[in-house]
């Protein structure tokens, strides 16, 4: 399955929920008016000389009406309540569970382990760098991804796989819940959150009537008020048992798929089926203690609340691990179950033993950076299929990125006080009068100390390799993310000034400017944003030509083979229709008027363009890196993750 064919797994389940939900709520109503409607016509009987109850629905109409407009409005606005508390994303999910921030300068070798695992997977899949969490209280093996995008993902950890798993079995835990990240199941999964919440509510209200009634029997209407509560209490909780029903079946299958692309992303299954084994064989399991954990197990990589047969929601562990190594078998099981219970596993002493407690160790080693002027070979249906689909091969590029960044400068991207002058630091420019007014632009919009902290970080980037600047700067948007809201809008604005203070803007510029926009910005409103839309490839062939007209161009040397890639990749769109190359004059402009509304297209739409984008770029079957970045920025300006392109 591709990013776009599980894109749109997704987004048919999101349908199959919406759909689950409104039946479950429809029969929480019919319940509900009957439960009403019998307390009534019993307490009218109390009433009656005869005894006998009073026919249901009898000059009820009215009050079945406010009843069940009552149930609707209570349930939708538990709903909306629920979704606003976990409005900003991830980080709202991983403190709702007690998730303690990892941080982004920690010294502590297990944190230090985790953060680079996740920052190499994030450069790999081309994502941004997620929040990352951990969950002291937690002597189980668990983890979760959360978030409305990948701009505002969280992950999350237990304690006890940062202590139980080595390093191959955390990265394949960690690149499982990537998976979900790119396969688009978060927002998913914080839906299902908010809704269930609104089925569950009415239980649990009515469960708090009962335990604080203070009405006797002979209260007027209050045997007819317990009788309500009770009955909606009972509602409420079969409302529970289809809440349970509708989480399992959503969660189950993806569990499946993530641990497939985890497979394919890490191309060894030894670390995945590892931390699998260590679940079934440490006593703490998976299970979480935290009393929220209900709410989020469809999101957990194991099981977190033990339930079985229909409410599970993951598939049995002896299956999944199966699927990963065949030759396991339930014998194998009971063996680890009696070696851990005598001395439980120990990942950090496992590293050692594997030679990656120090850095180093058994991986292979990772290729090196092309040259800074290289022209890679590349084939454009290669690349459009790594679209939020990165292999081994690019866990390995990554890892060469990750180790050419000199440590002070990764240092320095990681601490929330030094990030914003590392990423003015990028900016600034080698020609001393334009540097000059960009250095006054510092002072004039935070200080004299920032302005000297960018330039020294300026003079430590001049040297860096062209390749690395991008992936640099990702690596401290996490830490820009965390400034106060007022200073991260006032830190667009600068950029934008810095950018533009010699009147005209170079790739990297555009694309750190971009980047940073979508990465930092998006992840102050997060709900607000869709990686997709419903928009036609046809309705916007303006902005579909505007943009191959700038990748063409920016593409190749020569303009005559830049007319033939644009004429090519429109031919492959538009089925063989004639299209005129006429290179916007303002290509930036152009750029910025085309992207937010091609990032409006369908699926099918992103699916199409996302080859001919490629294929513009590199028609002649080579892209020089700064080209590879502007192709990379692009697609991440669409919500189509690109991996780092460090060789053919």
């Amino acid at each position: 399955m591709n990013f776009f064919e599980a894109q749109r797994a997704a987004r048919a389940q999101s349908k199959r929920l919406l759909l689950l939900f409104a039946l479950a709520v429809l029969a929480i109503v019919v319940a509900v008016d009957l439960v009403v409607l019998v307390a009534l016509a019993f307490a009218a009987s109390d009433a009656s000389p005869s005894g006998v109850p009073s026919r249901i629905g009898d000059g009820h109409l009215g009050l079945l009406l406010g009843t069940s407009l009552i149930t609707l409005g209570i349930i939708g606005l538990a709903c909306l309540i629920k979704i606003s508390t976990l409005r900003q994303g991830g980080a709202a999910v991983a403190r709702m569970l007690g998730g303690t921030p990892v941080p982004q300068d920690t010294t502590d070798f297990s944190l230090r382990r985790l953060r680079n695992v996740v920052e190499e997977i994030a450069i790999a899949s081309g994502t941004p760098v997620p929040a990352i969490y951990v969950l002291e209280e937690e002597g189980a093996i668990n983890a979760f991804a959360a978030g409305y995008a990948p701009a505002d993902a969280a992950v999350a950890v237990t304690r006890g796989a940062l202590d139980r798993l080595n390093r191959n079995e955390l990265q394949g835990v960690i690149a499982h819940e990537f998976s979900h990240i790119l396969n688009g199941d978060m927002r998913l999964n914080i839906r299902l959150i908010g809704l269930l919440f609104g089925i569950l509510v009415l239980g649990i209200g009515a469960r708090k009537i009962l335990e604080h009634s203070r009405g006797g029997r002979d209260s007027r209407g209050a045997g007819a008020i317990l009788l309500i509560a009770l009955g909606v209490m009972i509602v409420g909780y079969i409302g529970v048992f289809f809440g349970r029903l509708i989480k399992a079946g959503v969660s189950r299958q993806r569990e499946y798929l993530a641990d497939a692309s985890a497979v394919q992303f890490t191309r060894q299954t030894d670390g995945l089926a590892g931390a699998l084994k260590k679940i079934a064989g440490v006593g703490e399991g998976s299970r979480l203690q935290n009393a929220e954990a209900e709410e989020v197990s469809h999101m957990l990589f194991g099981d977190g609340v033990g339930y079985s047969a229909l409410f599970a929601t993951h598939p049995p562990l002896l299956k999944r691990i199966q699927a990963l190594d065949p030759s396991f078998r339930a014998e194998s099981l009971k063996g680890l179950q009696a070696q851990w219970a005598k001395a439980p596993p120990n990942g950090l002493a496992e590293d050692r033993a594997l030679g990656l407690a120090g850095g180093g160790g058994a991986t292979p080693p990772p290729p090196p950076l092309p040259a800074a002027r290289a022209e890679l070979a590349v084939e454009a249906d290669r690349v459009a299929a790594q679209v939020a689909q990165p292999d081994a091969r690019d866990y390995l590029r990554a890892g060469a990125i990750a180790k050419a960044i000199p440590g002070p400068l990764r240092q320095a991207a990681a601490t929330r006080s030094s990030a914003p002058a590392l990423l003015f630091g990028l900016l600034l420019d080698a020609v001393p009068e334009i540097r000059t007014r960009q250095l006054l632009r510092l002072v004039g919009d935070f200080d004299e100390t920032l302005a000297r902290d960018a330039e020294q970080a300026s003079a430590a980037c001049s040297g860096l390799h062209p390749a690395l600047r991008l992936p640099l700067a990702s690596l401290a948007f996490p830490a820009l993310r965390q400034r106060p809201r007022a200073d991260v809008e006032r830190m667009v604005a600068t950029v934008e000034a810095l950018i533009h203070a010699d009147g005209q803007i170079g790739l990297f510029e555009y694309c750190l400017g971009r980047l940073f926009n979508r990465q930092v910005i998006e992840a102050l409103d997060p709900s607000r944003h869709r990686a997709s839309g419903r928009r036609k490839l046809h309705a916007l062939r303006s902005e579909v030509g505007d943009l191959l007209a700038v990748l063409a161009r920016h593409g190749h040397e020569d303009g005559a083979a830049a007319q033939r890639a644009f004429s090519a990749a429109m031919a492959g769109l538009f089925q063989g229709e004639a299209a005129r190359y006429t290179p916007p004059s303002d290509w930036v402009g152009a750029l910025d008027r085309a992207l937010p509304a091609l990032d409006a297209l369908d699926l099918t739409g992103k699916q199409l363009l996302i080859e001919a984008v490629v294929l513009a770029a590199s028609h002649d079957g080579r892209i020089s890196v700064a080209e590879g970045e502007l192709l990379r920025t692009v697609c991440g300006l669409l919500h189509l993750p690109l991996p780092p392109m460090l060789d053919g």
